[in-house]
């Protein structure tokens, strides 16, 4: 094959000349920020190898293999060693899986040489462990990584022109086990086997990978957006990429996306500075005059047109669309741009729903009343953040949880969160991130102080570096205090009963500051912590009607009937907002409201849905 080492590559096929458009662009990625240039998804089929005795590595399978099979990518291992074994379903694994992956791609045409670009490669998510090889060169991603770890969020690589053929070989292996130090959410491992609440695992490639031209000195597409909405400021956190030291300008325009066609921005500024080499963090201010907020009733959103212009006066570009809010956690209710909202919300787990049917899934979670959605645990595609930007819903978003309490366990679970805030902080819609929920990957909580401290650390880091959340230490239970101060923006309580009675009581002592006796264990660990209503309770987790270990009604009429009752007493107390369990069945768990392929209800729309603000006293 020929080597093309003098070619670069272009923007001009499709580069937008203009900031403006007649239209707002269309992102095809999962991801939250959209770039005007070409890409090639490499889904579809690749080869495929499972390496029961992990040898592929001693063996050199990067620089060439016989593999016997096929699979779609995307995919999970688990779908493609089952097809590969001639199994139905889904494969299960005890221990550990290793699996390879390889196909050609054809070198991208361009309309001219460019010595500004350079061709990238990015995995929407895939994992845990993924070792990626072009012609057989491994490759390092822009993090500096020979290994990628994480299966939840995007990871690219900048492919070098010298090593590039016109047809090209990709290769990639990717490993997982059952290791209970890893962030795995509610999937099974070492420790919680499948069963019950504990699903079978989703792993490897789980998302689109795809080859796109990118600018040599550009913006990353990443953004951060922190509202200051008294004063119609918004802090935009940018991530720059820069190979060539220079004098550069980082050019801010906001453009009002309901209104069509060639307009002036709202707001413009430019922003000149010197870099060098590497990756880099800009925090930038714009006054937005006249901005209106994003809210469930009113999600309105501003296009954020960044460009990164270089001395030669060449430009860089990237969009993305965002929304001004305010989120506090004050007294005893969460407060949205100054006003107290009631959190109408339930857990959604996704599981191995598709992305089509996770947008089903939005719609009818909205359909039911809720404003808030606590995505449970899990990685989803980032488009689903922006369907939520885009229908008025809040997202209450979790780090997935390892299954073991040690100091490998919490160095993983923040590299983790790390990720995933990194590129997530662009969505209005986000609210609330929890670090741990009941106790997962924290099982020590009450008992070693160590496990507080790193939860504590990490409580304080949030607060400082993302302030557009509210963050919770350990949902349901076991919140941390220190000198009577909880460590925690709210006070969670995951209570299930099936009896109304039974229900009454505990709501009544719960909301008169007993902290032991309402949910399965202390409230509060540490410090002695006493509520006086200082902090806003919510009720995250109840219902699991249909669910048979917690004995709630079967048939939807009884269960709507049940929603009612249990709601109508949430709503008669001093509580900012409830999260009713759950939103779609998952194997074993039959307590869901939504058929999770069609997205339709199963009880009335708005069963959910509460008066806003009769209760907020």
């Amino acid at each position: 094959m020929e080597d093309l080492h003098s070619s670069n590559y272009s923007l001009s096929a499709i580069r937008t000349e203009e900031v403006q458009t007649e239209e707002p662009a269309v992102n095809p990625l999962p991801r939250a920020v959209l770039r005007m240039n070409n890409h090639v998804l490499l889904d579809g089929t690749w080869r495929f190898a499972h390496d029961d005795a992990d040898v592929g590595l001693s063996e050199n399978w990067a620089l060439g293999h016989n593999y016997e099979h096929t699979a779609q990518w995307p995919g999970s291992v688990e779908e493609h060693l089952a097809q590969a074994r001639g199994q139905q379903g889904s494969a299960a694994w005890q221990d550990q899986v290793v699996v390879w992956y390889e196909r050609e791609f054809n070198l991208p045409e361009v309309d001219e040489p460019q010595a500004r670009s350079m061709l990238q490669l990015t995995f929407g998510a895939c994992g845990y462990e993924t070792r990626v090889w072009l012609n057989g060169q491994l490759l390092k991603t822009i993090e500096g990584e020979d290994v990628h770890y994480g299966e939840y969020t995007s990871f690219t690589y900048e492919l070098d022109e010298n090593n590039l053929h016109l047809v090209n070989r990709l290769t990639v292996r990717i490993a997982d086990t059952m290791d209970a130090e890893t962030p795995r959410g509610k999937q099974e491992s070492h420790v919680y086997k499948r069963g019950g609440i504990w699903y079978q695992t989703y792993t490897g490639a789980v998302r689109s990978v795809w080859l796109e031209v990118v600018e040599r000195n550009r913006l990353r597409s990443r953004v951060g957006v922190v509202s200051i909405v008294e004063d119609q400021l918004v802090r935009f956190n940018m991530t720059l990429r820069i190979h060539d030291p220079g004098h550069y300008t980082i050019r801010l325009q906001v453009f009002d996306p309901q209104t069509h066609g060639r307009t002036e921005p709202l707001a413009s500024s430019d922003f000149p500075l010197y870099l060098e080499p590497g990756q880099w963090q800009q925090r930038l201010v714009l006054e937005v005059p006249s901005a209106e907020l994003w809210s469930p009733e009113a999600p309105h959103r501003y296009r954020l047109v960044a460009q990164l212009i270089d001395s030669e006066g060449y430009e860089a570009q990237i969009e993305t669309l965002f929304g001004l809010r305010k989120i506090e956690s004050r007294g005893r209710y969460v407060y949205l741009n100054n006003e107290a909202v009631y959190l109408d919300g339930i857990l959604y787990q996704p599981g191995q729903a598709t992305f089509e049917e996770m947008q089903r899934h939005m719609h009818a979670m909205k359909a039911l009343g809720c404003n808030l959605v606590r995505v449970h645990i899990a990685g989803v595609d980032p488009r689903i953040y922006n369907l939520a930007d885009e229908l008025g819903l809040l997202l209450w978003v979790e780090v997935p949880s390892p299954h073991s309490s040690t100091p490998r366990s919490r160095e993983n679970h923040r590299a983790e969160l790390l990720r995933l805030v990194t590129l997530s902080e662009t969505h209005p819609s986000i609210i609330i991130w929890s670090l741990y929920n009941e106790d997962w990957g924290a099982q020590d909580i009450a008992t070693n102080p160590e496990t507080r401290q790193y939860i504590v650390d990490a409580y304080h880091f949030m607060q400082i570096s993302y302030p557009q959340f509210l963050v919770v230490d350990n949902d349901g239970w076991h919140h941390i205090s220190s000198r009577g101060r909880l460590k925690s923006d709210l006070l969670t309580a995951h209570l299930y009963t099936p009896d109304l009675a039974r229900w009454k009581e505990l709501l009544d002592r719960l909301v008169g500051g007993e902290m032991e006796g309402t949910a399965a264990f202390p409230l509060v660990v540490g410090d002695p912590f006493f509520y006086r209503r200082q902090v806003p309770l919510v009720v995250s987790e109840w219902g699991g009607f249909g669910f048979p270990d917690y004995g709630g009604p079967q048939d939807a009429e009884s269960r709507t009937n049940s929603i009612r009752a249990f709601k109508q007493e949430l709503r008669s107390r001093p509580i900012a907002g409830d999260v009713y369990t759950q939103a779609t069945n998952i194997e074993d768990e039959r307590n869901g409201l939504i058929d999770p392929h069609t997205g339709e209800l199963s009880v009335p729309a708005g069963l959910l849905a509460s008066r806003q603000m009769q209760y907020l006293k």
